[in-house]
């Protein structure tokens, strides 16, 4: 198998866990909407800083092209949640969460997450370096240098 398969996988695998994580120590589920309560400093590190974080992770872990791959993480465990809120976890069984996870507040929510997660993986290729030219110390030629003309 390529190894660039294996590292993207894993990179993957890691800013979902990273992104679970975070979820759980903030407390925030993002899914649910409450009305003006609902954002709150906990949530905007939710929306902005813990999807910004796995983007670093993931960049950083898969190198040249993780900017794209860190947009899958964030979007795979809001998904999950979503999914996991709407079926598994309605706690009132006379109203239907679906109610209180409206797909016109999840959307907008999702997109902010997938874009804080794009920019940190923008960030983590240029802080891992794979913009870097190539290092030519031994052929770099003096353009400043004088040339000695004999006669």
């Amino acid at each position: 198998m390529n190894s660039r398969y294996v590292k993207g996988f894993i990179a993957v695998l890691v800013g979902m866990a990273i992104n679970y994580l975070g979820d759980k120590a903030l407390g925030v589920n993002i899914e649910i909407f409450t009305g003006i309560s609902t954002f709150t400093f906990a949530w905007m590190l939710d929306i902005f800083l813990v999807p910004f974080i796995v983007g670093l992770a993931v960049s950083w872990i898969f190198g040249l092209g993780g900017k794209w791959l860190a947009c899958l993480p964030p979007l795979f465990v809001r998904c999950i949640s979503f999914v996991h809120l709407t079926y598994f976890d309605n706690s009132s069984t006379d109203t239907d969460l679906f109610f209180q996870v409206p797909l016109a507040y999840w959307g907008p929510c999702l997109i902010l997450v997938v874009e804080a997660a794009n920019f940190g993986g923008i960030i983590g290729e240029v802080w891992k370096g794979v913009y870097r030219r190539p290092s030519t110390e031994n052929e770099e030629i003096s353009m400043t240098a004088t040339t000695k003309i004999t006669t």
